[in-house]
């Protein structure tokens, strides 16, 4: 029995670790647009020069999700297929991913395929991965995974710490004060992704000191005790450093892993920002 792992770029994982037997991971690229300019988020895509470009132009930036028939290809090959997109809030991909899921099985209708919408972007949607990956390496039966990741998702989070907000000042999400105000006044945004998937500021603070300690607190409160923590950063590893150590302080087991952004995560989290996934009792 055959496997794959999809997700959209809204997961920042390039690669999934001790893949399980028969079980292959296939990412399919969100399209990002910065003026006239069209960056897709594969492999290929320097991000460095996104992001430069996405500073470096006035004009208003934006998504586009994955066309069905992107899914539709990556859901060749496999008996069973788990995947996983970004929130629906922020994206039509799990839309996609939907109707890819009901036309590949008018025609393979004996393929199984579960969609998930994470809720959520960035760290929690790689926890989600690597969970779907472990259960697969367990011998566990389609049904069984289904259940099993339906469950792990509702002990994971997400929270979210913006050094910078160009991006949303630009698309009219953020009032220019107030993206003058972050700037200027040394602001870090904290939040969290809500049950409904759409992102909520919970606190700001200032300097990244004061939101390292911030993210800590509005971890334990939301019920974390020590379980696994992903940070997916752009250009952050100090700030991911100084939150693992905190963490692990009071969880000196805690596993806290730290990866790079992917192209679609560093234009929603900007330059120095993080999103991290957590687990929570």
């Amino acid at each position: 029995m055959s496997w794959k792992i999809v997700a959209d770029s809204g997961c920042d994982l390039r690669e999934v670790a001790e893949l399980a037997p028969q079980t292959s991971f296939v990412r399919v690229p969100l399209t990002l647009q910065i003026g006239n300019q069209i960056f897709v988020d594969d492999e290929g895509l320097n991000i460095e020069d996104m992001m430069a470009t996405l500073y470096g132009t006035p004009a208003a930036a934006s998504s586009a999700c994955p066309s069905p028939d992107a899914f539709l290809q990556a859901y060749e090959g496999a008996d069973n297929v788990i995947v996983v997109t970004i929130t629906g809030n922020l994206s039509g991909s799990y839309n996609a991913a939907r109707l890819a899921k009901e036309m590949f099985q008018e025609t393979n209708p004996n393929r199984k395929i579960h969609v998930i919408d994470s809720l959520s972007a960035g760290g929690e949607c790689d926890l989600l991965v690597e969970e779907i990956n472990r259960l697969i390496a367990q011998g566990l039966s389609f049904e069984e995974v289904v259940d099993g990741i339906t469950a792990y998702q509702e002990k994971t989070k997400l929270l979210f710490v913006l050094a910078k907000v160009d991006n949303l000042v630009k698309n009219g999400r953020l009032s220019k004060l107030v993206g003058k105000v972050v700037g200027l006044l040394n602001i870090r945004m904290v939040g969290e992704a809500s049950s409904q998937g759409t992102l909520e500021l919970l606190q700001k603070a200032r300097g990244q000191k004061k939101a390292v300690q911030a993210s800590y607190d509005e971890m334990r409160k939301a019920g974390y005790q020590g379980g696994r923590v992903l940070i997916a950063h752009c250009n952050n590893e100090k700030i991911c450093q100084s939150l693992r150590e905190l963490i692990q302080k009071d969880f000196p087991q805690a596993q806290v892993q730290a990866i790079p952004t992917s192209g679609l995560c560093s234009f929603y989290a900007e330059d120095g920002g993080i999103l991290l996934g957590y687990e929570v009792e």
